[in-house]
């Protein structure tokens, strides 16, 4: 029996999730709810959608939906804690785009209660599902890099701006959560500092954010996370920035592994050779005597990946613990918890101007 979906938010990812949805061979989509009455008739278009699709502006319109057994929410951040709270207390199973909700308590507010109506409630990070994110994380668990030295990332572009969160909580997620997959750590320790752009500068695709917006959300974003082992990741996030970069690198002793999404043809790269003490890539121990470094450089090999769309394995996954009744360990509502413990953390050092914060 296939499962029932309504999908919530026709825009640029709600139309990728309807497809993905459409294509499963166990999903029906029933519903697409859009504020936007040109955005469902685009999707009617695009997917030659038949009458029995409900299109509606109105969510309340398909709560009671004879044969509706999960929503997919693909709306703006700050609608995501409220809608997956009716969503769940009226027993269905949820999908939600990053992040989870604005604060911690909410977060953890809609796991509880999706223990307590024993539903799915999974969330969208779906650079966890990437092919280049499984392919690294095992070459790391492997050692193939040696000592792990540090990480750095960036994740620019020009445009969209968000009008109800920040660079911070629109863009650091995803470095965060391959960071932490990758090191199988999480943070001890985080900062962050900002920038908001003046007013006139800074524009989203439809309008200008209001005077108020532009003084509480930073335009450009560098954070810093220190792990237990004493790893450090820089990340550089900035929705005004021309260069459009999507790009994660770890630093080992023995090798440099590099994400970059923007280069499909080489989205991961195992660059062999480092700067090392001699006699380091034989013992990872510190050694009582300094030895003197050396520069290497002895090959750089592109990674073969698996040929899949990361969200179709995002769908087909969620679909998976709604047929088992079972949580994602790396997309469940409560490793949502402690990515948004982390940014929560992040966003108290903003406002403390970058201070040292400790997430708990």
């Amino acid at each position: 029996m296939k499962i029932g979906i309504a999908v919530l938010g026709a825009g640029r990812w709600g139309v990728n999730l309807i497809r993905n949805f459409l294509e499963h061979p166990n999903s029906e989509v029933l519903a697409v709810v859009d504020q936007n009455r040109d955005s469902l008739a685009i999707v009617q278009k695009q997917f030659n959608l038949n009458d029995s699709v409900i299109l509606t502006t109105d969510w309340s319109q398909v709560q009671a939906l004879p044969g509706l057994d999960a929503v997919a929410i693909a709306t703006p951040a700050s609608t995501h804690y409220s809608l997956a709270a009716a969503a769940l207390q009226k027993g269905y199973h949820v999908l939600v785009e990053k992040p989870l909700a604005l604060n911690l308590s909410q977060a953890i507010e809609l796991c509880q209660l999706a223990e307590k109506q024993q539903r799915q409630l999974f969330v969208d990070h779906t650079y966890l599902f990437h092919p280049a994110v499984d392919r690294g994380q095992r070459i790391i668990q492997q050692h193939q890099l040696g000592k792990l030295r540090y990480g750095y990332a960036q994740r620019t572009h020009f445009e969209p701006v968000r009008h109800d969160v920040d660079a911070l909580w629109d863009l650091a997620v995803h470095d965060i959560a391959i960071f932490n997959t990758w090191l199988e750590q999480t943070p001890i320790q985080v900062r962050a500092t900002g920038t908001v752009f003046p007013k006139q500068e800074v524009k989203s695709q439809k309008s200008e954010r209001t005077n108020q917006q532009a003084e509480k959300l930073a335009d450009l974003v560098w954070v810093t996370l220190t792990y237990p082992d004493g790893f450090q990741a820089l990340i550089h996030l900035c929705w005004l920035n021309p260069d459009k970069q999507r790009r994660l690198t770890v630093v080992g002793s023995l090798a440099t592994l590099i994400f970059d999404e923007m280069s499909p043809e080489t989205p991961l790269i195992l660059q062999q050779g480092s700067s090392i003490p001699k006699g380091e890539e034989h013992n990872f121990c510190e050694s009582t005597i300094a030895p003197q470094p050396t520069t290497s450089i002895k090959s750089r090999e592109i990674l073969s990946l698996e040929q899949v769309e990361p969200l179709r394995r995002v769908c087909d996954r969620f679909l998976n613990c709604i047929q088992t009744n079972t949580p994602c360990p790396t997309s469940s509502g409560s490793a949502s918890v402690e990515l948004i413990r982390i940014l929560s953390a992040l966003s108290k050092s903003l406002e403390l101007g970058g201070q040292p914060v400790i997430p708990f």
